[in-house]
């Protein structure tokens, strides 16, 4: 039975905290763990350089990340963990989406949009101050981080369903240029877990109301104390279901254990003896894998040799692949035509009915991309039906001007315009 391809990245800019393990380490831990999943799990350290250009925070990060996958148990064995960096293949196949990718696609990004946006708010007269070809192009890496490994099910939050159609697109346009390669990734929707900070709002460290997973006991402890509660005094009735304490007590402690809180709860339980159940429940959780990853910190070596590991595994998948890419192209040796001759034909293995579909819509969104500009002009005509009735014409005269291959394209290109402009030709 043939895999499902997941793929999961974390972006190498800060310390991991609670909600980082509840929202996205535990469920990838989980996965790496099932073998009937064919896993892939990195360490966006090139998106850290994005918004970060700070060299010790970055490198820090990845150290902490790298370790506190491995110290809850990510089965590097049966998944495939890397450095982003590590493989090269990544930028050199960004460069190549780079070069189909429309500027008009990126730039309905809502990461750019919002740069823009703050800059109007603002009154700033150049509406792109501050943004760098990082920020404005990156989902073209995050494509190239999906599409290298060919991952169909990306699991990824509302706010990041925009880079998967981006990915799609531009997937589309590629296969549709020169070869089809690429399989159509898809989002994996869960339904986020906010999970709440120090003050109540969704643990972040934008609002530098984290709880570092790997904290001291101590800190934990300290941390624990700082988190806001109401004016209710010991023996007062609580409720359970706003309070924070018991919201974070009840994501790690078991049904019976949550029951049990809760009715301490209803029965007045003092904050300050709140506080240090959560923090006996939490410390309990996390003593194990806190050992874990203060031994794998104090041996980096090993973490090294385990990234490395994964990147060699990645790259027996990259490279050849990338090898393909050139070829479709054009960046080949000289003689790639002698001696491609000198070989015998591959036989290509059949597709099943959804791969098959997938590849046409992938195909049919490429050629819809590189049409767009002259569906725009028909729409925008003051006479829809002539502006549209030329362009056919003018495409009809082109495929048959073309040979071979050209011809084809042209034709595939004539076939949806047709389809699209149907309600203006009638």
């Amino acid at each position: 039975m043939t895999q499902k391809r997941v793929l999961t990245g974390i972006t190498t800019t800060g310390t991991p905290h609670l909600g980082n393990y509840l929202g996205a380490i535990k469920p990838a831990v989980r996965a790496s763990q099932d073998a009937s999943l064919s896993s892939y799990f990195f360490l966006a350290d090139f998106h850290a350089l994005i918004k970060c250009h700070d060299p010790e925070r970055v490198a820090r990060s990845t150290r902490e990340i790298a370790a506190t996958w491995l110290a809850l148990g990510l089965d590097t064995d049966n998944a495939t963990f890397y450095r982003q960096s590590d493989i090269p293949e990544i930028p050199e196949l960004t460069w190549i989406l780079t070069c189909l990718c429309s500027k008009g696609l990126m730039n309905r990004s809502h990461a750019y949009k919002a740069s823009v946006d703050a800059n109007r708010d603002a009154g700033n007269q150049d509406l792109d101050d501050g943004v760098t070809m990082g920020l404005f192009s990156y989902p073209v890496l995050m494509a190239a981080d999906i599409l290298m490994f060919n991952a169909k099910h990306i699991p990824v939050g509302k706010d990041q369903i925009q880079h998967i159609e981006m990915a799609r697109d531009i997937a589309g346009r590629f296969n549709h240029t020169f070869a089809d390669l690429f399989v159509m990734p898809e989002p994996m929707i869960d339904d986020p877990v906010i999970i709440p900070g120090l003050d109540g709002r969704k643990m972040s460290k934008s609002y530098d109301n984290t709880i570092p997973l790997f904290c001291s006991e101590k800190e934990l402890l300290s941390l624990i104390k700082q988190i806001k509660t109401d004016s209710r005094l010991p023996g007062e009735p609580k409720d359970a279901d706003s309070s924070t304490l018991f919201e974070l007590y009840s994501l790690f402690a078991s049904d019976q254990e949550t029951a049990e809180f809760r009715s301490k709860f209803e029965q007045g339980i003092g904050w300050g003896d709140a506080k240090l159940e959560l923090f006996e429940s939490l410390n309990g959780y996390l003593r194990e894998p806190r050992l874990r990853y203060n031994e794998l910190m104090q041996d980096l070596n090993s973490v090294e040799v385990l990234l490395n590991k994964g990147a060699e595994k990645a790259r027996e998948y990259s490279v050849p692949f990338m090898r393909e890419i050139r070829e479709a192209t054009g960046i080949r040796p000289l003689n790639t035509t002698l001696v491609g001759a000198a070989k015998s034909a591959p036989k290509k293995k059949e597709k099943s009915a959804e791969q098959l579909a997938n590849a046409e819509a992938g195909r049919r969104r490429g050629i819809l991309m590189q049409l767009k500009p002259l569906l725009d002009q028909v729409a925008g005509a003051e006479d829809k039906a002539a502006e549209a009735a030329q362009l056919i014409a003018t495409k009809r005269a082109e495929v048959d001007s073309l040979k071979k291959k050209a011809q084809q394209k042209a034709q595939n290109e004539l076939e949806i315009l047709l389809e699209e402009l149907a309600p203006y030709l009638v």
